[in-house]
């Protein structure tokens, strides 16, 4: 029966594309002028599942020069059923930043065919953006969905690098639990992130380096990102430091006020 088949593919379709609007990521110009940093240990490398099927990957790699930083992601998903190929995705991306202020964007994705392309950089007074519907004018310090950087757990609006669009977000208080990365029991803290329709799970160690993303999505199934490689974050596992961080310290932005 066909309806099954792409009742499977439409869940699989806005999940990834809902979770990928968000993705932060980085300028095509500088890529070139990026290293192999993952040699260098800078790098996040998660396997994607789809409830217990893999997908696929999302990668980031870091590289920083003194207050600038550079980051390139590259993700790629593909979903199968009895061997025939209902969805892929592919998303290259390249950002600047200095400081904790974005300079650039430049991301393409291609959603089983459908093509999102991003624009972005800082300008005197303003950060101009255009993408698929059109162009705008942002405050001029602005920051997109970066996840592998604390401070954006500190916004109330960032930006959608797939859409351009300028989204409102809502942190909640962190709670702590145990999680399991590589095989290993560490402390962490969760934070729940609310974007419009999107529910996300963030999990961070007791030093806020970034362990891993869950997303729940149509239908109850979970898309969750968990990290492969002992790169970058070499994550803590003080439990002194992760029983005793005072969650009342954490900004209005983080307790949702």
């Amino acid at each position: 029966m066909a309806y099954p088949m792409m009742k499977k593919m439409d869940i699989l379709r806005n999940t990834i594309l809902a979770l990928m609007l968000l993705m932060a990521i980085p300028s095509l110009q500088a890529e070139q002028s990026i290293p192999d940093v993952a040699a260098e240990g800078s790098a996040w490398k998660f396997r994607v599942y789809l409830d217990d099927k893999e997908i696929g990957y999302h990668h980031f790699f870091l590289a920083e020069y003194g207050e600038t930083r550079q980051l390139k992601s590259v993700a790629s998903f593909e979903y199968k059923l009895m061997f025939v190929r209902l969805f892929h995705y592919e998303h290259e991306n390249s950002e600047i930043w200095v400081g904790d202020c974005l300079q650039s964007i430049n991301s393409r994705t291609d959603a089983n065919g459908k093509v999102f392309q991003v624009d972005g950089h800082r300008e005197a007074g303003e950060f101009r953006i255009a993408a698929n519907e059109g162009q705008e004018s942002l405050p001029e310090c602005v920051m997109s969905f970066a996840y592998w950087n604390p401070t954006f757990l500190d916004q109330s609006t960032l930006i959608n690098t797939q859409s351009g669009e300028f989204q409102q977000v809502i942190f909640s208080p962190p709670e702590f639990e145990e999680l399991v990365v590589r095989g290993e029991v560490f402390p962490s803290w969760r934070y729940r992130l609310t974007a419009g329709n999107l529910n996300l799970n963030l999990w961070y160690s007791a030093n806020r380096e970034w362990l891993a993303l869950e997303s729940e999505v149509k239908g109850g199934r979970m898309l969750r990102y968990e990290l492969e490689d002992p790169g970058l974050p070499q994550i803590s596992n003080d439990r002194t430091n992760a029983s005793t961080l005072n969650v009342l310290d954490a900004t209005p932005a983080q307790r949702g006020l």
